[in-house]
């Protein structure tokens, strides 16, 4: 048996929300072995094309992957994935943000504003514009 890159565990949760094939297309190839592709390609950081062929092939790979970003399978995997955790008591929810991070809208940019220092600054870029 071979290394594989997502457990029974997690497939066992993920395969249930797997997209189906329609009536009037062809049958998936196993979805599980396009994921391990996905997978391994993340977890190493290797381009599409390099994705190993014990997967499958790796443009049919990105194209499966690309198609669940657009159909909303991956936010719906991730969903059911939070549900469960919150379930089990393993998020927390506080979320920090940092303000220095936080930035002004290039619009919003160049408003004049009271920066509780002297005015005179700031008038005098007005009357030289």
């Amino acid at each position: 048996m071979t290394r594989q890159e997502i457990s029974d565990e997690v497939w066992a949760v993920m395969e249930p929300l797997m997209p189906t094939a329609s009536e009037r297309s062809r049958p998936w190839a196993d979805h599980r072995l396009a994921v391990e592709g996905m997978a391994w390609k993340y977890r190493t950081g290797a381009p599409w094309r390099d994705v190993p062929d014990r997967f499958g092939k790796w443009n049919s790979i990105y194209k499966r992957f690309n198609r669940w970003a657009v159909d909303g399978t991956w936010e719906k995997l991730l969903a059911e994935v939070q549900k469960r955790a919150d379930a089990a008591g393993r998020i927390d929810w506080v979320v920090s943000i940092d303000s220095t991070i936080a930035r002004v809208h290039q619009h919003g940019a160049t408003l004049k504003r009271d920066t509780g220092g002297s005015a005179e600054s700031q008038e005098s870029v007005v009357r030289a514009a």
